[in-house]
């Protein structure tokens, strides 16, 4: 059973990958009731597809029109259902946003793409990097001799889930205030855009630069960047605020430099030696017992095996153990509603008779759905 700030809330997810179900993820952490619909011939999820937790999995064959029918009543029971397909295949499989409303006036009908619903590539086959490569977003991002990809941070789950998890739930206020649903075409290019606003703001003002790691918030600022230290291991720098950077020059013992031209981008490669030379003279827990949990700015530069480890990280329990899986708790905290995770990874079709009969299907429903093989 779920709990959080979401509890009654139900939601229809159509499985797909990378966004969707980092969507559905966040939804169900927060207590909303996430179904997801299933391949019926698709391969069960394990523990650790982390992504995938907290919902209850209908496994259905789509191209049966009993299970189309069926996820027709399915929509007709939720607040919102989303999909991550390419623009036109849930038309053609007669679950369109068309039908939906018209089964359900008041549904969120979320759709996940790359591209979006419209647009010269809006039937392009594409990945994280190309979607926020549109965006000028890994444009800015990488070494001054190539942009470097960050992850799949930024478009799939930065521009892509939290903007649809965000577009459901406003969309969701909306139709319980004017009983009118509607759709959310949610692409990830447009997500990454958005995520650019203040450094296109930067862009105009004059005060950002098209070469990577020459501005403030791209490494090419020496007090803003990560270094070396003695035993391999990196630490990270971001003393930006001039009281924070003096902080820094007296952390470091560094007394040879103008603490007022820290803003001269003139002396920055210099300043990056100077910094990189005494850095890389101690250890990172050296580094650590000088500067941590001061107003350096100052943090460890964390593997994935080190950061569940970390004592901000243990005193927040930022990470849970489940099932042995170490993985991300659910964010963000409510004083009144926290979130919680609500199960492991289902397996496929887990589900099938306990999801459908708590949305509405009746016993006879269901075995009608298992004997003509849609389910």
């Amino acid at each position: 059973m779920g709990q959080g700030p979401l509890l009654g809330l139900k939601v229809l997810e159509f499985a797909g990958i990378g966004p969707g179900p980092f969507c559905g993820m966040l939804l169900s952490d927060l207590g909303a009731d996430v179904v997801r619909i299933d391949r019926k011939t698709g391969a069960s999820r394990g523990k650790t597809d982390v992504t995938a937790r907290g919902r209850k999995s209908v496994a259905l064959d789509l191209k049966s029109p009993a299970a189309v029918q069926a996820c027709l009543k399915l929509m007709e029971a939720a607040d919102a259902v989303f999909e991550g397909f390419r623009p036109g295949v849930m038309e053609r499989l007669g679950l369109g946003p068309d039908v939906a409303l018209a089964r359900n006036p008041k549904l969120v009908f979320g759709r996940m793409t790359g591209w979006g619903q419209s647009g010269p590539y809006a039937q392009a086959a594409g990945h994280d990097m190309n979607y926020i490569a549109i965006s000028g977003a890994l444009g800015a991002i990488g070494t001054a001799d190539k942009p470097i990809p960050p992850l799949n941070l930024v478009g799939d789950f930065g521009g892509g889930a939290l903007y649809l998890a965000f577009g459901l739930l406003a969309g969701v206020i909306h139709a319980r205030a004017t009983g009118k649903g509607q759709v959310i075409d949610c692409a990830m290019s447009d997500g990454a855009a958005s995520l650019m606003a203040m450094f296109y703001g930067f862009r105009a003002a004059g005060a950002w630069s098209e070469a990577r790691r020459a501005n403030l918030l791209d490494g090419g600022a020496h007090f803003y960047d990560t270094y070396q230290c003695a035993d391999g291991e990196w630490i990270s720098i971001a003393s930006i605020e001039p009281q924070f950077y003096a902080l820094l020059l007296e952390k470091t013992g560094i007394t040879d430099t103008d603490r007022t031209a820290q803003m001269d981008r003139g002396q920055w490669p210099g300043m990056r030696e100077r910094l990189a030379e005494v850095i890389g003279s101690k250890t990172r827990d050296g580094w650590c017992k000088i500067m941590d949990a001061t107003d350096v700015c100052f943090a460890p530069v964390l593997s994935l095996d080190e950061a569940p480890k970390h004592p901000h990280n243990v005193a927040r329990q930022t990470f849970v153990e489940v099932d042995g899986v170490m993985q991300p708790a659910p964010a963000p905290r409510f004083s009144a509603t926290p979130g919680a995770i609500a199960g492991p990874p289902p397996a496929t079709g887990a589900d099938n008779d306990l999801a459908l009969a708590a949305w509405g299907f009746s016993a006879t429903e269901i075995d009608t759905l298992r004997s003509v093989g849609a389910l």
